[in-house]
């Protein structure tokens, strides 16, 4: 790798929760647009509002009146993924660790571990759980990354989540409203391996390149060429292409000025913009 920093500690490390290599397979490419692997930010209401942030978070601490029922929902959760096609260990160990319910308002705490995208703010959703342990299982298959880049934060569930993985994470946010509502969140939870930025995802963190693997939470008609150089060698991007058509697509750099393309099944993503909002 080309960085050997030492991490900070997260918040949620727990032992079994990896960063080791360990094989696990890609979901089957072709499943078609499902409500599993539609990504239905794309629909949320413009309420332009961010998510409430917790008033408080400790270890065993969870807001709302979730309780212990948390973990009992994110046991269920998990199984359904697995059924769903789910097999990476590391993947299902890092999502039963990460409580979903802290991403998302408190009225909408009791739906967090549905297989759904919820409103979290701004015309944006909370990705389904599938579509994140799917995307996030594709850069892991036979690697163990060190440095990853997330295009499109929004409100920092699946940093999260990477932050279980991966020692060093950087995520990047276009909407202001967002950006602070996550940068927030972050802090309160105690999540140092995440650093988050506020600009234009298709311009990346050229700063803190190379990455490992990229993942793009939004499509763009083509991969930004951006992102592709800060590509580490041996490294891996996913991410939505298309417009009205769209299908995930898994990049990986083979040489220096070579990349090799797969792609995977139909999806639906809100669409990949340039610049800053306000």
């Amino acid at each position: 790798m080309s960085n050997k920093r030492s991490p900070d500690p997260s918040f949620w490390s727990k032992p079994g929760i990896g960063i080791g290599p360990r094989n696990a397979p890609v979901a089957s490419p072709a499943r078609g647009i499902t409500t599993s692997n539609s990504n239905t930010r794309i629909l949320a209401p413009a309420t332009g509002r961010p998510a409430a942030v917790p008033p408080s978070v400790s270890v065993q601490g969870m807001p709302g009146n979730l309780g212990l029922n948390s973990d009992r929902m994110r046991a269920a959760m998990v199984q359904r993924l697995r059924q769903q096609g789910i097999a990476d260990e590391r993947v299902l160990n890092a999502m039963m660790a990460v409580p979903r319910h802290h991403f998302v308002d408190e009225a909408l705490a009791s739906r967090a571990y549905e297989d759904a995208a919820l409103p979290i703010g701004f015309g944006q959703t909370i990705s389904q759980p599938w579509v994140v342990a799917h995307m996030i299982s594709a850069v892991l298959r036979d690697r163990a990354p060190q440095r990853v880049l997330e295009v499109g934060a929004g409100c920092g569930y699946q940093a999260a989540v990477l932050a279980q993985l991966i020692r060093e994470v950087y995520a990047i946010e276009r909407v202001r409203g967002l950006y602070d509502g996550t940068r927030d969140r972050l802090r309160r939870l105690r999540l140092h391996r995440v650093k988050l930025s506020f600009g234009d995802g298709m311009a990346g963190v050229p700063g803190a390149a190379p990455f490992d693997a990229i993942v793009v939470a939004a499509a763009g008609i083509e991969i930004p060429r951006a992102l592709l150089e800060q590509l580490a060698v041996g490294g891996r991007l996913i991410a939505p292409e298309g417009t009205v058509q769209q299908r995930l697509v898994l990049i990986e750099r083979t040489d220096v000025s070579t990349w090799k393309r797969t792609e995977l099944e139909a999806v639906r993503f809100v669409p990949l913009r340039a610049g800053i909002q306000s």
